[in-house]
Formats: C-alpha cells, sequence, structure tokens
C-alpha cells in the first residue's frame, strides 16, 4: 500500500456508507455482533414484516444519498458501484416479496437466531449477563419470524414442503430439553472459573425460555405452514435469476453456466482419473479413494488430533505464503481453528472483529459419533477457509482500515467473490505445489467435482430444464438430483441428503462457488493479457494484492475495478 493510499482522507460517499453501516449495527444486533461493531449485545434483529420493511427502507435511502455525492477517487467509484448493485438488489428482492418468511435448512432466521451465541462473547461474568438478555429476546424475535411466515403464506410466498419438513426437525432439535439452549447454559462458566449462582439460574430461566420459543416455532410450523406449502421445490426463472445475480454479484447467461457447469464436471473427472492412476495404476476413482481411506498415514482419530493438524497445517502455509506470494499483514497471520460446538457437519470460517481482538476463525462442526477423520480429503478444505482462502481475503479486507470505510470492509460480503476467490486459491495452491502429493490433489479434485456438480444440478433444478438422458431424460427435479448428487461426491449419505436440501431451498448460492472461481479466473486471465499486450510482466502477487484490497464485492463490480 502507498502512503497517499494509507493516508487517503474519508470522503462524502465515504460518509454515506459509513452511516449505512450504523444503521445496519442498530438494525441487526446480529450482524453488530458477526463484525464486531457496537451494538445491543442483549438483543436480536426483529424479523418480523416492519423489521424487514425497514432494512428495505434503509437501503433505498442510503441509494438516495448516494446519488446525491459525486466520486472523488478511485476508490468512490468503487463504493458508489458497489452499493448501488447491492443495495438495488436488496430493494428489487424485498419488493417482490422473496425475502419474506424465507426458510431452508441453513440460511434463515430458524438457524440464525440459533447461530449467534456461537460468536457471542462468553468471557466475563458481564458477557454471560448480556448472554442471559439475549436469551430472553429469543422469543421475541421467533414471534416477529412467525409473523413474517403469516405474511408470506397470505401472499403466497411459502417454502417447498421439504424446507418446512426439516424446519420442524431443526426446530425441535434446538429446543429439546436436553438441546443447545439448555446445553449452553449448563456449560456456562468464565475464564475465571464459575459464574455466582443468581446468574447461572437467569441463564437457566432465559435458556427455557429460548428453547421454548423454538418448540412453539416448531408447532407453528406443523399447524400453519405445513397444509399450505408447496410441493415443488424450483422456484422457476424469475426469480432464480436474481437470487443468482444476488449471490454472484454479475449477471450470468444461466444456460450457458448450465453447460459450461457440465463440460467443467467433466474435465474434472478425466484429471480425477489421471490421479488415481498415480495413486494405484489402473485403479479407477472410487478404488483410489478406497485405498486413502484405508491408509492410515492419512488418517487421525479424535477431534483433538483433528483441531492440532488443522492448526499446524494453516499456520504452515501462513509462513510460508506470506512475502512470498502474497503479501499478509501482521494481524491476519494469526488464525484459530475451532471445533465448533454444534454437529451439523459443516466447516466454515468466521472473520476477524474490526480491531482483531476476535482473531479469525476456522470451524469444523463434527457430527455426532464421528471420531476418525480422513486428511487427504481436507488438506485442500484448510487452504480454502484459511489461508490463501477466506482467512487471507477476510482478513485483508477488514486490516484496510486506512483505505476502506466500514461498509466495503466489513458489511459488505458477496458470496460469489468470497467463495469463487476460496476455490480460485485451493486452485492456486496446485498451481504452486502444495497439492503434488496425488492424495492431496485428488481431496482438492473431490470438492471441486460437487461445486461443478451442483451448477448443473441447482440450474437444471430451480429452472425446470430437461435432465441428461444418463437420468432418464424429463425435466430435472429432486428425485433425478439424488443420483446425480452421490454420483459426483464421495460422502456420507446423511451429509448429501443435508446438501441437497439445502441446494433446493437456497437457490443460485451453491453454484455461486464454481462461478465465482470462473469469473475470478477470467478477471485475472485478462489482467495478464492486458499486461502482454501493453509488453509488461504480469505480476500474479501484485493482482491478488489489488483485488483483495478491493474487498468483497459482486463480480462485476470486480472486474470494472480491475479492468
Amino acid at each position: 500500500m502507498t502512503n497517499s493510499e494509507t493516508n487517503r482522507p474519508a470522503t462524502a460517499i465515504d460518509a454515506v456508507a459509513e452511516r449505512y453501516v450504523d444503521k445496519i449495527a442498530r438494525m441487526s444486533p446480529i450482524t453488530a455482533t458477526e463484525l464486531g461493531l457496537p451494538g445491543d449485545p442483549r438483543a436480536l434483529d426483529d424479523f418480523s414484516p416492519a423489521g424487514l420493511q425497514a432494512d428495505a427502507d434503509a437501503a433505498r435511502e442510503t441509494l438516495a444519498e448516494l446519488a446525491a455525492q459525486q466520486p472523488v477517487d478511485d476508490v468512490d467509484v468503487v463504493t458508489v458501484d458497489a452499493m448501488n448493485e447491492r443495495l438495488q438488489l436488496k430493494v428489487d428482492l424485498h419488493e417482490r416479496g422473496y425475502t419474506l418468511g424465507t426458510l431452508n435448512v441453513i440460511e434463515s432466521p430458524l438457524q440464525g437466531i440459533r447461530a449467534i451465541f456461537d460468536l457471542t462473547p462468553t468471557s466475563t461474568v458481564d458477557d454471560w449477563d448480556n448472554v442471559a438478555g439475549r436469551l430472553r429476546t429469543v422469543p421475541q424475535a421467533i414471534r416477529g419470524y412467525m409473523e413474517s411466515l403469516t405474511a408470506g403464506r397470505q401472499q403466497d410466498r411459502v417454502a417447498a414442503i421439504r424446507q418446512v419438513r426439516q424446519g420442524i426437525e431443526q426446530a425441535n432439535q434446538i429446543g429439546a430439553g436436553d438441546g443447545f439452549f439448555t446445553r449452553f447454559a449448563d456449560r456456562a462458566s468464565t475464564e475465571g472459573g464459575e459464574l455466582p449462582a443468581s446468574l447461572r439460574a437467569d441463564l437457566s430461566e432465559a435458556a427455557d425460555g429460548a428453547a421454548t420459543a423454538y418448540r412453539e416455532l416448531a408447532s407453528f410450523l406443523e399447524s400453519e405452514i405445513v397444509p399450505v406449502a408447496r410441493e415443488d421445490d424450483a422456484v422457476g426463472r424469475e426469480e432464480y435469476a436474481l437470487w443468482s445475480q444476488y449471490f454472484i454479484g454479475a449477471q450470468v447467461d444461466l444456460e450457458e453456466t448450465y453447460e459450461w457447469g457440465r463440460q467443467e464436471l467433466d474435465r474434472i473427472i478425466t484429471e480425477q482419473q489421471q490421479v488415481a492412476g498415480q495413486i494405484k495404476p489402473g485403479a479407477g476413482i472410487r478404488e483410489a479413494m478406497e485405498i486413502l481411506d484405508a491408509d492410515p498415514s492419512t488418517t487421525l482419530e479424535g477431534t483433538e488430533a483433528l483441531r492440532t493438524w488443522m492448526q499446524k497445517l494453516a499456520d504452515t502455509a501462513v509462513s510460508e505464503l506470506a512475502g512470498t506470494h502474497f503479501d499478509i499483514p501482521d494481524p491476519v497471520r494469526e488464525i484459530e481453528c475451532c471445533i465448533a460446538p454444534t454437529q451439523d457437519g459443516g466447516i466454515y470460517y468466521t472473520g476477524p472483529t474490526d480491531d482483531f481482538s476476535r482473531p479469525g476463525r476456522m470451524w469444523w462442526s463434527v457430527p455426532e459419533g464421528v471420531t476418525t477423520f480422513n486428511a487427504w480429503r481436507e488438506t485442500t478444505t484448510v487452504y480454502h477457509e484459511g489461508v490463501p482462502g477466506h482467512h487471507l481475503q477476510v482478513g485483508q479486507t477488514v486490516y484496510r482500515r486506512e483505505l476502506l470505510n466500514r461498509w466495503r470492509r466489513l458489511a459488505c460480503w458477496v458470496s460469489g467473490h468470497g467463495e469463487g476467490w476460496a476455490l480460485y486459491a485451493e486452485r492456486l495452491m496446485a498451481d504452486l505445489g502444495y497439492l503434488d502429493n496425488p492424495a492431496d490433489r485428488m481431496g482438492m479434485l473431490d470438492g471441486q467435482r460437487l461445486r461443478a456438480a451442483r451448477v448443473v444440478l441447482d440450474i437444471g433444478v430451480h429452472l425446470r430444464l430437461p435432465a441428461p438422458a444418463e437420468l432418464g431424460g424429463g425435466t430435472w427435479d429432486a428425485e433425478k438430483a439424488w443420483p446425480f448428487l452421490t454420483s459426483n461426491a464421495s460422502m456420507d449419505d446423511g451429509f448429501l441428503k443435508f446438501e441437497l436440501d439445502r441446494y433446493l431451498g437456497w437457490p443460485g448460492q451453491a453454484p455461486s462457488y464454481k462461478v465465482g472461481q470462473r469469473l475470478w479466473e477470467q478477471i485475472r486471465d485478462e489482467a495478464r493479457q492486458s499486461c502482454e499486450a501493453a509488453s509488461s510482466e504480469f505480476d500474479a502477487k501484485a493482482f491478488h494484492r489489488r483485488a483483495l484490497d478491493i474487498g468483497s464485492v459482486g463480480l462485476d463490480t470486480l472486474r470494472r475495478a480491475m479492468l
């Protein structure tokens, strides 16, 4: 970063962006906690129709404020471009009713209300007092959510029955007598030891109220939503196109992307077959994977061994890549690898707080009863979630305090940009020689194959496209999606069933990973071609630095900013 960038004064457009972040933190205490912003630590979001309307109104007001300002430098130009794209989409989705009564298996208020307690501070007595206050707010948040579900039902905006049934199961699990809230309160302690008896009693009572609210949500879904839930999983072209743009931050030709996904899938399978032959001459892909699974040198026993392995690999990547292939600021060189308190099987990343007092963290949610892990499958996952993946991407953006406003650094996250970068980072690590071991390379290809397959599956089902002949022809649907998914992923059926439900209930999100990688690679290649046309040498390190300094923006915005 040059001195001129370091000393860049805040502009009127930065001020608009900062005010919008303040509005977000006030309206969404959950977001404030996630980002480490000042907010009410005892509150939760308003998920009622009034809360959704306030969110859309804040976006409209900010769009009007932006329109009244003129950019004074290139940073402003990108801010205006990115905010116009993101906020207008937010308004469009709200006006069409697509955000009303959201319900799916992974990313809806049902999960979000519970999940914020994973990030709520719990180090001190005061922290736990705030937790008790937030637990007491859960029933109000659930009631607001049920109001939106009711309003959605009245406007014929109801989730598919598949999502509703899974939502009922999740709500009952969370609200059970031995469910999350009860266990959370029972484990309460500070770094100094036990809590005062009065606070522990308060926590127990508040946790009971939160659990009761989730059981009431399950009953509400059963009685009020199940009877009117639609059977068809597909959302159709009009809605899908808007969600696709929302998740990618770019308008793509959906049919062309579907066909590209099929070609990419074939290319990856061919590469897997080549690697399988390196593991054992003549072996097929499945046989090679079975050999790797049986190899004790690639096996980890127990969650602590898993966590230790993750941490060592993540730290090694930081130390070896810093200063050579990437510029990694000092605060970003710390990453914590954690076993998540949940047991749903997911692996995910949470970014650092604004001041880095809470570092970036890589989480592994280990399913109950799972004690053996195959490292060959997950080496690339550590690079995806850590460095040079999400941790470098998010951490570097958060660090650019003197260049970017808070909306650019903290509040804007576009899945196609972020997840696309993480897949781009996986391939980059292969190009740099970190996945030359056939086992690790097979692991990377295994993950990339799944991401390519779900481009095909997601677009095919939601647009009701013709299914391939090998699936029996006809129209894509969940029944055809299942054998297609299981043939392209080497995972437990229970995990894959959840994955399929996720794709069916969260249209456009799953393809954003692989499509995002495609667009990242296109932007890089276009930048290289531009250098060659100008008879200058392409500097990959400088390209990555400049790209990540822009922050997580829509990929159309990124292309305009970089090219």
